[in-house]
């Protein structure tokens, strides 16, 4: 029943040209996709029960399977429409609900009303970036997010409820940050600005040697302090989409200066020739 609800369009699309349309779903990229949902559904009870450091570790582990379900579908060539799409709405849910109810049960409720429409706000922010997402992602290019992607995004709202917990101090600053965090998450994720995507990181062919020291070293530092590096971690990526635009930006206007005095001396140089 469910097999025939799945592949009903694709049986209609396929009749009377010849082709027989396959029934069911993969199911191993899915599972991997429905483990990440429950860890956020997890996180979600975690917040309702005050247990706010194991709801930031279960969206961190709902990121970590999130980037594993589409790598393991495209290693197995088990890519489907149905498993994007069931992808798309268990991100919604660990990345975007469950961050919201974490950020206001935490550190908004305080504000009242304006905790949680700032909460609220982040969850449309993070559905309009994965509708936008679906919508251009076979126009957009491979290597570049336009927009912050909501996984980053709610890592890094983990990753900050961690470090508070490891500083201390998760009563005394936590409610001006995190509300100056959550407008800015917002705005990066609906905005333009272009993220690494990481797609082109492909660990299964061969690399240098020192990639490998590289990655090894890298586990060792988070495996010191989880808590402090993971934040360090999340909070560059976050902040390297403006910092590459500002960069992009400052080099054009030099080039620019550089091309308007070649321009100036140009005629100098014709007027000494003529002399």
């Amino acid at each position: 029943m469910f097999d025939n609800e799945i592949e009903g369009s694709a049986r209609d699309r396929g009749r009377g040209k010849g082709k027989r349309v396959k029934k069911g779903v993969y199911i191993l990229p899915n599972l991997i996709t429905s483990a990440s949902l429950f860890a956020g559904f997890y996180s979600i009870i975690a917040c309702i029960d005050g247990k706010f450091e194991r709801a930031a570790i279960a969206i961190l582990i709902s990121a970590v399977l999130d980037g594993l379900d589409g790598r393991v579908a495209r290693l197995t060539k088990t890519s489907s429409k149905f498993g994007f799409e069931y992808d798309s709405l268990a991100d919604l849910v660990a990345f975007g609900l469950a961050p919201g109810v974490l950020i206001f049960i935490w550190a908004l409720k305080p504000f009242g009303r304006y905790g949680w429409l700032a909460a609220f706000l982040y969850v449309v922010c993070g559905a309009l970036r994965l509708a936008r997402f679906n919508v251009q992602v076979t126009t957009v290019e491979s290597r570049a997010f336009k927009g912050l992607p909501i996984p980053a995004a709610a890592s890094l709202v983990a990753s900050t409820v961690l470090f508070f917990f490891y500083m201390g101090q998760e009563e005394t600053t936590k409610h001006i940050t995190v509300l100056i965090l959550v407008y800015s998450l917002a705005f990066l994720m609906v905005s333009n600005v272009k993220y690494y995507s990481f797609k082109e990181l492909d660990l299964s062919r061969r690399m240098p040697f020192r990639f490998l020291v590289g990655f090894i070293l890298v586990l060792i530092v988070v495996a010191a302090e989880p808590s402090v590096m993971l934040f360090f971690l999340t909070f560059c990526y976050v902040i390297s989409g403006p910092v590459t635009i500002l960069f992009h930006r400052k080099k054009s206007m030099v080039t620019q200066a550089g091309n308007a005095r070649q321009k100036e001396k140009k005629p100098r140089i014709d007027r000494l020739k003529n002399e």
